[in-house]
Formats: structure tokens, C-alpha cells, sequence
């Protein structure tokens, strides 16, 4: 059983709270990092709760809702190991798993509106990875993460600038 971990910024919380009741009505363990209301608040603030248990493998997605995405998704790719897109339509959603192995969805709760958007939502969920050349993407991404961002998620010390270098 899949675990993913959501939370909104107050422009998403309305959205929050459907794709929630949604997500356990079809088994999976669901955890609210807030917000619980309109109040005005930061969105980096809660896509950090998010991307921290991802990145640390405590939660296996994360759902994100800001007014755009962008925002969180901006955020959410600070954290080693998540890969995090703003979707707004069914090929987004699809693609963002099948090409890029995204753990992270960044809804726009501005665009939404009342679409339903369960069925984009378990759409993300139940899309696997198709691996093949698109592993090899993935992995070069992570390559780039961890040359370019060294810590206690990648290796305890920097690059050894003798070594081979990526071509960025």
C-alpha cells in the first residue's frame, strides 16, 4: 500500500480536503500536513513537510496545492531524491510518471476550480514508471543532483573536482 503525504497552502485547502477523503476511499494511507484553513500562510512551509518524508523515504508521494504549483513544486525539488512537477491535465499527470518517475504532484488549485480532480489525482497514483531509457534519464538527473548538491543524502564529502565531470 502506497503512503503519500499532502498539504496545501490556503489557496488549495478546499482541494486538500477532497483529494484526502478520495485517496483513503481507495487504500492508501493518507498524511495531512496542513494547512486547515483559508488563512493566509507560506507555501514553502508546507512543501517542506512534504518533501522531507519523501526524500527520506517515510512516505512514497506526495500531493502538493499552492495556487499554481509552481511555487511548491520550486520547493519540493530542493530535497534530495524528489522529483516534483506541476500538472494540470491527464497527459501531464500520466507522462510525469511514465517519463519521470514524479513523487511529487504540484497541483494549481487557482485552475482547478471544481474539476474533478480525483480521477487526475488517481490517475498519478496507479501510473507506473516505464523504466527503460527513461531510468536511464532519471538517473542521470539523480547524478546531477548529487554532484551538484553533496550531503549526508548523497555522499558525506563534495565531488573530487579530479574526477570526471558532467557536462551541465
Amino acid at each position: 500500500m502506497l503512503k503519500v503525504t499532502i498539504a496545501s497552502d490556503h489557496r488549495g485547502v478546499h482541494i486538500k480536503d477532497r483529494l484526502i477523503q478520495a485517496l483513503e476511499a481507495h487504500s492508501f494511507m493518507v498524511s495531512d500536513e496542513g494547512t486547515d484553513s483559508e488563512k493566509s500562510v507560506d507555501y514553502p512551509d508546507y512543501a517542506q513537510n512534504v518533501a522531507k518524508k519523501v526524500s527520506s523515504g517515510e512516505a512514497d508521494r506526495g500531493i502538493l496545492i499552492c495556487g499554481t504549483g509552481i511555487g511548491m513544486a520550486i520547493t519540493a525539488n530542493k530535497f534530495p531524491h524528489v522529483r516534483a512537477a506541476s500538472c494540470y491535465d491527464e497527459v501531464m499527470v500520466e507522462m510525469s510518471r511514465r517519463h519521470n518517475d514524479v513523487n511529487v504532484l504540484c497541483l494549481p488549485g487557482d485552475m482547478i476550480g471544481d474539476r474533478p480532480i480525483d480521477e487526475l489525482v488517481l490517475m498519478w497514483m496507479n501510473t507506473e514508471f516505464d523504466g527503460g531509457r527513461h531510468a536511464d534519464r532519471v538517473k542521470k538527473i539523480s547524478e546531477i543532483e548529487a554532484h551538484c548538491c553533496p550531503g549526508p543524502n548523497h555522499s558525506e564529502t563534495p565531488p573530487d573536482p579530479s574526477a570526471p565531470q558532467l557536462d551541465l
